[in-house]
């Protein structure tokens, strides 16, 4: 499974935002959710209509993305 199969965006749907692929469910606002604490049986009971697939391809979505980047944190006060 490629996440494409279920990532796009379009410009008309959420400004252009990475969504699920036949909703209007961003891939950040998951991910936030997730990171609120969410569950994947929460996530299935309040959105229906995101299955596993679709779910595990944000996953891999945001892995994707996030493979070259560098994170780096600067301490408050330092130069």
């Amino acid at each position: 499974m490629a996440w494409t199969d279920h990532i796009y965006a379009d410009p008309a749907i959420l400004g252009g935002k990475p969504v699920v692929r036949g909703t209007r469910l961003a891939v950040d606002f998951i991910l936030d959710l997730l990171a609120q604490g969410w569950s994947r049986e929460a996530l299935r009971e309040s959105y229906p209509q995101l299955s596993d697939d679709a779910l595990q391809a944000v996953f891999a979505y945001a892995a994707e993305v996030l493979h070259d980047q560098t994170l780096v944190l600067v301490r408050p006060g330092a130069a």
